[in-house]
This record gives structure tokens, sequence and C-alpha cells, in this order.
């Protein structure tokens, strides 16, 4: 009977103990702090043009939208670098350095193609390239990764944005992630080599 008491109050003590739950921060600077942080609530927003603009205005008032994906184990925020467009006319990014991935799409130089199963691999080519291949990431600390819906298609957003973090993380320690919400546009064709050569 004692035993069968102690075992029982064991287990009480043992339901007590609060489960400390995994916190990690992505794409924030080294000189940046949450205090810059606004959260996107996508439960406010009826389809993918709302979320854009409300991205639009957060990065237009100095700060940075950012979504939380909890689990049982972990809280990870997630901060995009979304820029402010009344503040730049255009923004020269190198398609190299980049990965598009649209409606669960992955596209890379507007000329490849894969599903989203494929998310991995393409990460890991991207980190890997260091330059070698002209048509992927010249280095990981370059590479920014755009996210876009068909305005009525956001459904899925979370989860693969989960993905994205959960593939990012196996490849570095790095925590500064860049991720843009973006709009499907269509990209210009490459320039010509020789003009990319003087803008190394």
């Amino acid at each position: 009977m004692i035993i069968l008491i102690l075992a029982i109050f064991s287990c009480q003590n043992a339901e007590q103990k609060p489960i400390k739950l995994i916190e990690k921060d992505y794409g924030l600077f080294e000189n940046e702090n949450d205090s810059i942080g606004v959260e996107i609530k996508l439960n406010e927003f009826d389809n993918w043009k709302e979320i854009l603009e409300r991205t639009e205005r957060i990065a237009c008032n100095d700060s940075l939208p950012k979504l939380t994906l909890k689990s049982a184990a972990e809280i990870k925020t997630v901060y995009f670098r979304n820029p402010c467009w009344e503040n730049f006319g255009c923004i020269l990014i190198k398609q190299k350095n980049t990965i598009q991935i649209h409606n669960d799409t992955i596209s890379k130089s507007d000329r490849f193609f894969y599903p989203l199963d494929s998310l991995a691999n393409v990460l890991k080519k991207d980190f890997e390239n260091n330059g070698k291949i002209p048509s992927w990431s010249v280095s990981p600390e370059k590479l920014i990764i755009f996210i876009s819906y068909d305005y009525g298609k956001m459904e899925r957003f979370p989860k693969t944005l989960r993905r994205v973090v959960n593939e990012y993380e196996k490849l570095t320690d790095s925590v500064v992630l860049k991720i843009w919400l973006n709009e499907k546009f269509d990209i210009p064709p490459p320039p010509p080599a020789d003009w990319e050569e003087e803008t190394k």
C-alpha cells in the first residue's frame, strides 16, 4: 500500500514539472532583436494579397513581419526580410542567389522546376555550390528564399514555411535565414554574361 502511494505521489510530481520548450529565431541579424518584430496572424487574412499588404505596412514602419510556428517541443519564430518598396525603386538581386517557391513548386533561375519534396536537395545544392555552377547560388549568405501563392491559395503556407526552416537548419547552424513573402511575377531573362561579370 505504501509503495502504491509513493508511486502515485512520484507520478504527480513528474506531471507538475513544466516541459521547457526550445525557442529559435530565424531571420534576425546580429544587431537586431525581437523588439522590431510584428506578428502576422494568418487567421486575420482572407487571401495572400492581404498578407502581402500587411507585410508591406510592417516593413515600412521600420519593423520586421514575423510568424511563429509552434509544436509540442519547439517554438520557431521566422522574421521575414521583405523591404519597404516605398523606399526603393528596385532592388537588384541575382536570380542564381534565389529560390522561388510558388504554390509549393520550387523554381531556380526560372528554368529549373522541382516539387516541394525536392527542397532538401535544392537547398543543399545552393549551399554547396559556392559559385561553381553559374545558375546556382554564389554563397549561402547571399541566398534568399521567396515564397508566394496565387491570391486564393494560402492554406499550405504555414506547413511550407515550417518545411523550409527544418531543411535549412539541417544544413547550417546559422539562423540568418532570408525569406521574402512575394507576389509571383515573371522573371526577365538573365543579362548577358559580360554584364554579370562586371557586377560581381
